[in-house]
């Protein structure tokens, strides 16, 4: 069972970009689909983005299309979410989360595997 770990939070100004990455533990990592998703406090848990398990799908929430990308390196066993143009409605913990073959599910019930999360915090 892959073993996933974040990082890459923060504190940043509005406007400003940072790269999460989630790493995973064993080399298994190419057979899952990989979703971020985020929680701020006193708000349900929602998608961000995703990329099936071939690399070749990518999915994004609405309020993030074109301000964020999400990309997987297979042979470093990592995916990434480089965020650009924050803003602070971005503010919340992101968590990576894995799904085995999965498509890029916007539904967060469909992943198996879960990071601790990491902080973004982003300052008007």
């Amino acid at each position: 069972q892959v073993q996933l770990v974040e990082s890459g939070g923060g504190l940043v100004q509005a406007g400003g970009s940072l790269r999460l990455s989630c790493a995973a533990s064993v080399g298994s990592f190419s057979s899952y689909a990989v979703g971020w998703f985020r929680q701020a406090p006193g708000k349900e848990r929602e998608f961000v983005a995703s990329i099936d398990w071939s690399g070749h799908n990518t999915y994004y929430a609405d309020s993030v299309k074109g301000r964020f990308t999400i990309s997987r390196d297979n042979a470093k066993n990592t995916a990434n979410l480089q965020m650009n143009s924050l803003k602070p409605e971005d503010t919340a913990a992101y968590y990576c989360a894995a799904d085995r073959l999965g498509s890029g599910s916007r539904n967060s019930d469909n992943y198996e595997k879960w990071g601790q999360g990491t902080q973004v915090t982003v300052s008007s």
